[in-house]
């Protein structure tokens, strides 16, 4: 099953991440490569008020799970940022996780 990058309810999902704006765009590759790098079933990335970028996979442990974008904000959080301008979720599921 392909990759869908998750984007805001207010913004269309487009086909192609190239119909996306670059600092859009530069998430999708940021999420799709976390994800990669562990080969988990999601990754996010998330864009704070000052336009750093933080990118994270799902993490399945016996003794914790969280999913990626938990993980993208918590670090975002954890950086000192106080506001988030776009997230992108990417996954091999059909559905992404409620929890995130």
């Amino acid at each position: 099953m392909p990759e869908t990058p998750a984007v805001p309810a207010a913004l269309p999902t487009p086909a192609d991440p190239a119909e996306l704006s670059a600092e859009d765009a530069k998430l999708v590759v940021l999420a799709r490569g976390a994800r990669s790098r562990v080969a988990a079933v999601e990754g996010a990335a998330v864009r704070d008020q000052d336009g750093r970028t933080y990118a994270a996979a799902s993490v399945a442990l016996p003794s914790l799970t969280l999913t990626a974008l938990q993980l993208a904000v918590a670090s975002a959080v954890a950086a000192g940022a106080s506001r988030l301008e776009a997230a992108v979720v990417v996954t091999e599921a059909s559905t992404l996780d409620g929890a995130g």
